[in-house]
């Protein structure tokens, strides 16, 4: 579904990316890690060409992200994203969230636009808060909201930046548990996240980043039970510790 072969990226003589080159096959989720600064956040932005990248390729389910020709709208809204902090429209109530990609991209009726954003409120548990406003919610109910507008694109696939790392300790697992489901029901998904429970419950290839180089790219279980690199070792030493 996701095909990242050789991928370069540099601001200016700092380089981000070094060579990154993995996959990730339909259905599978792939959980991303790593230090701060290690070009997790880059990686991810480039699939969808949020970041440009300067050599190498990129393909999703056979569309060349870097190519000229490519209708780079068109095919972000078939591969959904959700951000660190929600980038949800705050002057826009709960279901007009929803609904507006659905008319605008998808040219969907409103109608049609209102009942996909009501199921998918509902499955995320927010039937209720349909006519709030962002303000008027938590920071893991506008995490729910933005993945269900993510969701109401019907996409391929499924990129998440870091989604929990803007929550209190208590909002995480709600948001999770509907990545979970996610997961569970076959969606493609690629995951920047430092939630290890996550990864080891979900994941079934874990990817390791350093200094904007992949450094493993492994099976869950041999990367929790033997990381090849001393990096990676260090890093879960530390953050499995506590």
């Amino acid at each position: 579904m996701i095909q990242i072969s050789h991928v370069d990226k540099w601001y200016g003589s700092f380089q981000a990316l070094k060579d990154c080159t993995t996959m990730v096959a339909k259905g599978e989720v792939v959980v991303v890690c790593g230090p701060s600064g290690s070009g997790k956040s880059t990686l991810i932005k480039c699939v969808n060409a949020l970041e440009p990248f300067q050599s190498g390729e990129i393909v999703i389910d056979g569309i060349k992200v870097n190519s000229r020709k490519t209708d780079l709208p068109k095919l972000r809204a078939k591969v959904g994203m959700v951000f660190q902090h929600f980038e949800l429209f705050p002057h826009l109530r709960i279901v007009d969230n929803l609904c507006l990609a659905q008319e605008k991209v998808l040219r969907r009726s409103h109608d049609e636009a209102m009942a996909k954003a009501a199921s998918l409120l509902d499955r995320v548990g927010l039937k209720t808060q349909a006519q709030k406003y962002p303000a008027e919610l938590s920071g893991g109910q506008q995490q729910r909201v933005a993945i269900a507008r993510a969701l109401a694109m019907d996409p391929i696939a499924m990129l998440f930046d870091e989604p929990t790392s803007a929550l209190d300790p208590e909002m995480i697992s709600e948001v999770l548990d509907v990545m979970v489901d996610l997961a569970r029901e076959g969606m493609t998904m690629m995951v920047v996240t430092h939630e290890m429970g996550f990864a080891r419950k979900v994941a079934h290839r874990v990817i390791f980043m350093d200094q904007g180089e992949i450094v493993e790219d492994a099976g869950k279980e041999e990367f929790f039970g033997k990381p090849r690199s001393e990096r990676a070792q260090k890093f879960l030493a530390k953050i499995l510790s506590h």
